[in-house]
């Protein structure tokens, strides 16, 4: 039902916790269907320095943040927002197809942190 790479990112997530003094916060999802994810960056010279998750939801919806978070790490803005969520689900494997959404959500709420931090610059 789920890939090997899947189980580990959500047994042991490498970037679950909140964070700090975020630079953008980006927070996706409906409560009353069960995924919500919360994701903070840390952004130096454009790049992505850190980056936490908060994720309520499944396997598959913790799994696709810590990937999220794993992909984008180290990257420039604009190259983390070329990520797909097709990029994240093939990362992890196999995954039912109705979980595909969780994909799609990490990658909403990372676009969402960014533009929370490209506002928050402005000022």
């Amino acid at each position: 039902m789920y890939s090997q790479k899947i189980i580990e990112h959500f047994t042991k997530p490498k970037y679950v916790g909140e964070m700090d003094n975020a630079d953008g916060v980006g927070q996706v999802g409906n409560p009353r269907c069960g995924d919500v994810m919360k994701i903070f960056i840390k952004v130096n010279n454009g790049v992505i320095k850190d980056i936490r998750f908060q994720t309520y939801g499944c396997i598959a919806a913790i799994a696709a943040s810590d990937m999220v978070c794993e992909l984008v790490k180290g990257k420039k803005l604009d190259d983390a927002l070329k990520v797909t969520p097709q990029d994240v689900a093939s990362q992890l494997g196999d995954m039912p197809p109705i979980k595909f959404h969780c994909s799609i959500l990490g990658m909403s709420a990372l676009k969402e942190a960014v533009d929370d931090y490209r506002k928050k610059s402005e000022k």
